[in-house]
């Protein structure tokens, strides 16, 4: 189960302003620039509801195959519907993960996406609740 280490709500006023190039080629190589034309404010990029929104730093593989990872930092907004089909940040009995949301007509399955894992399918005996939504993944190549 990817559990969640560390929770630190969002708290930065300031702008982190970074030198931005947009259209990095992944393929073939793109004409060179010889200047940043731009830069980028993370905190405007990544925070779209800074009083709602959480950083936290993943411990577990479950959800590999989603391109979450051991070690990686994620990005939860409170704000966000926990709909169907959506990476979320949940409460079960006491413990945090997360896991993507798929709801049924009569029940609710916390998904992995790592084949080493089972889905969790939340009774109405479990104390759950859903924290917020995985907005972002911040990963260390």
């Amino acid at each position: 189960m990817n559990e969640v280490s560390i929770i630190a709500k969002f708290e930065s006023a300031e702008a982190l302003r970074l030198d931005f190039i947009d259209g990095l080629a992944a393929g073939f190589p793109s004409p060179a620039r010889d200047y940043m034309e731009e830069s980028i404010d993370l905190n405007k990029e990544l925070i779209k509801n800074p009083n709602w929104t959480f950083i936290g730093r993943v411990k577990g593989q479950s959800m590999r195959d989603a391109g979450i990872s051991q070690g990686d930092l994620v990005v939860i907004d409170r704000s966000l519907d926990a709909v169907h089909g959506r990476i979320a940040l949940c409460a079960l009995d006491g413990g945090l993960t997360i896991k993507r949301l798929h709801k049924t007509a009569d029940a609710m399955y916390l998904m992995p996406a790592n084949p080493d894992y089972k889905p969790i399918k939340v009774s109405e005996e479990q104390n759950f609740s859903v924290w917020g939504v995985v907005t972002y993944v911040v990963k260390k190549l």
